[in-house]
């Protein structure tokens, strides 16, 4: 599984696919509070990224792609 849905917060790891989007999106309209954590993540599929840069949920976890982090962290900072 990509995508673990906990209480607080929905944690993406590994390689998030494009089948993800649409669940991940969801889930987020559905939080009084979103919150997405992307420690573990290794790679976003585009359908993800623009669901989180849509969506803006609370970022927490940068993950190590330097990529990756540099287009999340503006989401980070004001999440």
């Amino acid at each position: 599984m990509t995508i673990r849905y906990l209480k607080k917060h929905a944690a993406l790891e590994g390689v998030v696919g494009v089948e993800d989007a649409e669940t991940l999106a969801q889930w987020l309209q559905q939080q009084a509070r979103p919150a997405v954590h992307l420690g573990k993540c290794e790679h976003l599929h585009a359908a993800v990224l623009q669901v989180l840069l849509v969506l803006r949920p609370r970022i927490t976890g940068v993950p190590a792609d330097p990529w990756l982090a540099a287009v999340v962290q503006p989401a980070a900072a004001t999440g």
